[in-house]
């Protein structure tokens, strides 16, 4: 079978690769640069399943490479107005051309992947049987056909495959501005910091963010509008006049005067401009072809993080993918149903981000009116909703935190209790109990089925979970249960699923009674849980992660709703990860290292 087909050899198109070469599904990624990774300003934060999914995939080096802040504070003038400690929720600071880095070093260890450099695509089609796609290199002007069994487009907010597949990209052009520069230099504080409002003269609001070797990203946000450039500018500034010249560093030296008492040394690596943009593509697929990344979505404003979602993107659609390409699923589009998934969940949890945004900016940033008065003079009114400023800054809640996917991607909400202060089908709501389909499990101590220690994020990514919740397990030693109990009836379940299925078990689960299975999907997310090894009710979520939900049995609602804490006991469960329809599994394709298509 033709390897999947990467557009894109950004930090979403390697990621994507590499998982993709976890399933053991060959890519090809198509690489529109000479492969060079120039160091720049830009950065990314990665909370714990961004940077677990970087792990698992071959960057175990993420967590070494980024920075890790111990604490956050937001100041007012001159007055910390909150401080935020992060001793127990770690999150990292990293380069975004250092996490480029590591995912090409970690495409040479894998022969599934080939990285075709200077190969900017100028043709697609696709047919019923696959994607064919035409490239030219840049430099000698020679073309190459490719043929592939999908095609994802990761190519950038410009996606030259988005436009050849013609899906609109609506949205707001410039809700943020902001000047960014990476500095080394030695301050006074070691927190990451947002000042709102600084004492010094020409700014609203500047940030310092640590990064790893004593490096600082200062961000200031820049006014409305787009001024004229007084001097001679670099004319490869993408805003002119803001970030070059005496301009960068009247702001540079002005922000570290204030927060140091006098100019320290200092070295200025990089700078940039940086426009924020709100866009959320019409569709995330269209027939064989799929967008990820900021080809599929764009957003920035209040510090949050568009790559972070876009590695969510990729930890999404890898194992449907992978399902797609092994189990030959039936249909005018092989695994039609069980992919379309992927569109309905991630383009709804970014929307759903993107109106938390609206709804929040006129609150954190009134531009005008008797609002920006009371801002300016009442503190109180400005502490109220700091912590939403810290969410963008950190990625978490509804601004940055991991999405959780209650509805089943038919559009048609789970069976899930509605929560207080959110609907059931939102995708942000961090209302839902951890036995709730679609929540993202948390990180457990686990045993193997060979009695082999292990947490539970650790064995994501490759195959789908079975895990069971044995108290006293940790106890005794692995010989005494391993063939005892439910053990040996529940190795045979997974061993008759219609998806690849790992058995592991856990001294308990939150909101979990003893005895209960819970399926969990390649990237994390609950499918559903059962009472004991009910293999009708475990067969019946598998169905439905991979193509088409099905009801449960009695048992399985008994076994979420007993576990289910909450003030609401009256809901029953559901499924997350496909849409209606059935996916007909077949036959496993031989994995193949690397293939290119006849010219067509």
């Amino acid at each position: 079978m033709d390897p999947v087909i990467v557009v894109g050899a950004g930090p979403v198109g390697l990621a994507l690769a590499l998982a993709l070469a976890r399933h053991e599904v060959p890519t090809i990624v198509l690489d529109e640069g000479s492969g060079l990774c120039p160091e720049g300003p830009r950065s990314v934060v990665l909370g714990p399943d961004t940077a677990g999914f970087l792990t698992r995939i071959g960057y175990p080096r993420a967590v070494s490479d980024a920075a890790r802040w111990d604490a956050f504070a937001i100041w007012r003038r001159r007055q910390e107005v909150l401080r935020i400690d992060l001793a127990d929720s770690p999150v990292l600071h990293l380069p975004q051309h250092r996490l480029q880095r590591g995912l090409r070093d970690a495409l040479t260890g894998t022969p599934l992947v080939r990285l075709v450099p200077l190969s900017r695509v100028g043709k697609l089609e696709q047919d019923r049987d696959g994607v064919s796609v035409r490239t030219r290199n840049p430099q000698d002007g020679t073309e190459t056909w490719w043929r592939g069994s999908h095609l994802v487009g990761c190519d950038g907010a410009r996606s030259t495959v988005r436009k050849l597949l013609r899906i609109r990209f609506p949205g707001r052009p410039a809700v943020d501005r902001n000047a960014v520069a990476t500095v080394r230099v030695d301050l006074p504080f070691t927190e990451a910091r947002l000042h709102r409002e600084p004492p010094w003269r020409g700014d609203r609001e500047a940030s310092a963010r640590p990064l790893p070797d004593g490096v600082w990203r200062i961000d200031w946000r820049l006014p409305p509008g787009r001024p004229a450039p007084s001097e001679p500018v670099d004319p490869h500034a993408t805003w002119p006049g803001i970030v070059t010249g005496d301009t960068l560093l009247t702001r540079v030296t002005a922000t570290l005067t204030a927060w140091c008492g006098e100019l320290p040394r200092y070295e200025l690596l990089a700078a940039a401009d940086h426009t924020a943009q709100q866009r959320l593509a019409a569709r995330f697929r269209d027939g064989r072809c799929f967008l990820a990344g900021d080809a599929a979505h764009l957003h920035g404003a209040l510090g949050m993080q568009n790559l972070a979602d876009g590695l969510r993107d990729a930890d999404n659609l890898a194992w449907r993918l992978a399902l797609a390409w092994h189990l030959h699923a039936g249909g005018p589009q092989p695994g039609g149903t069980l992919l379309d998934g992927y569109e309905t969940e991630r383009r709804g949890a970014v929307g759903a981000r993107l109106r938390a945004v609206d709804q929040a900016m006129p609150l954190l940033r009134p531009l005008r009116g008797w609002q920006a008065t009371r801002r300016s003079l009442l503190t109180g009114s400005f502490r109220k909703h700091a912590a939403l400023l810290a969410d963008g800054q950190l990625g978490t809640g509804r601004f940055g935190g991991p999405p959780a996917y209650p509805a089943a991607p038919s559009g048609v909400p789970g069976r899930v209790p509605v929560q207080r202060g959110g609907r059931s089908t939102t995708s942000l709501s961090e209302l839902l109990p951890a036995t709730a389909p679609g929540v993202l499990v948390p990180d457990l101590p686990v045993l193997a089925a060979d009695g082999t220690p292990d947490r539970l994020h650790a064995r994501l990514g490759s195959a789908f979970l079975l895990l069971l919740v044995a108290p006293g397990t940790a106890v005794w030693s692995a010989e005494h249960w391993l063939g005892a109990g439910l053990m040996p009836r529940l190795a045979e379940v997974a061993a008759a699923l219609p998806v690849p299925a790992e058995v592991l078990v856990t001294e308990e689960y939150p909101g979990a009674g003893p005895h209960t299975v819970l399926l969990i999907r390649p990237d994390g997310h609950l499918v559903g849980v059962t009472q004991g090894a009910a293999a009708e009710d475990l067969q019946a979520l598998a169905d439905g992660a991979r193509g088409g939900p099905q009801p449960l049995s009695r048992t399985a609602e008994a076994a979420a709703d007993g576990g289910r804490p909450g003030p609401t006991d009256g809901g029953r469960p559901g499924t997350a990860g496909g849409a209606p329809g059935g996916a007909v599994a077949g036959p496993a394709a031989p994995a193949v290292d690397s293939a290119s298509g006849p010219p067509r």
